[in-house]
């Protein structure tokens, strides 16, 4: 008797009843820092001042999302100049850093961009992320990501967090939605239109 493959079980499907519809009511993906864009280490110069290793796929995702139309922003429970300047290069205003409670920043969020939490998608790693699951309407927990956050995630990324686990959540779910192709022809057009002007 073969041996049963049980490897699908881990991933959710997107026949998973109401998931697709989900996907398509999403406005705006909200990122962890720690764990998610980067690998979760920290470490320091001889100044002592704090460095971060973030995956340029990561950035390039996230450009993608936004020529598909789709907020983004970033929370993180830490403060660093690096998470700053990260936010700053990719173009990310909302982006929050020492933030003690994530799901009344999310629902903050949620006020001021008008959205309901069912158009919301988070994106997180560690048990501080579980209040954040409770405010969005789709949760992605990465492949490094804790026990409690997978089991309560509608997808788990298999790249770990500051390997591109972010470029591919936006992947999967642009592909999701229909909207892969286009947002790559967008970003392509407007990489043709710096190349011309410059």
């Amino acid at each position: 008797m073969a041996e049963q493959d049980t490897t699908s079980t881990s991933q959710p499907s997107l026949l998973e009843t109401g998931l697709q519809e989900r996907l398509q009511a999403v406005k705006a993906v909200i990122l962890d820092v720690d764990g998610v864009l980067t690998d979760g280490s920290i470490y320091y110069d001889h100044t002592g001042r704090e460095m971060k290793r973030f995956h340029v796929a990561d950035g390039l995702g996230i450009e993608l999302l936004k020529h598909a139309g789709l907020r983004v922003a970033i929370l993180s429970g830490r403060v660093s100049e690096a998470i700053a300047r990260r936010a700053a290069e990719l173009k990310i205003a909302e982006s929050y850093q020492g933030v003690r409670d994530k799901k009344a920043q999310i629902e903050k969020l949620r006020q001021q961009w008008e959205t309901k939490a069912d158009e919301l998608l988070y994106v997180g790693d560690d048990l501080n992320d579980l209040p954040a699951f409770e405010a969005v309407g789709v949760r992605v927990a990465v492949a490094n990501a804790v026990a409690e956050l997978k089991e309560r995630a509608h997808y788990v990324t298999q790249t770990p967090g500051g390997s591109g686990a972010v470029r591919e959540v936006c992947e999967w779910l642009l592909k999701a939605r229909g909207e892969w192709d286009k947002a790559v022809e967008e970003y392509l057009q407007s990489r043709r239109e710096v190349t011309s002007a410059s």
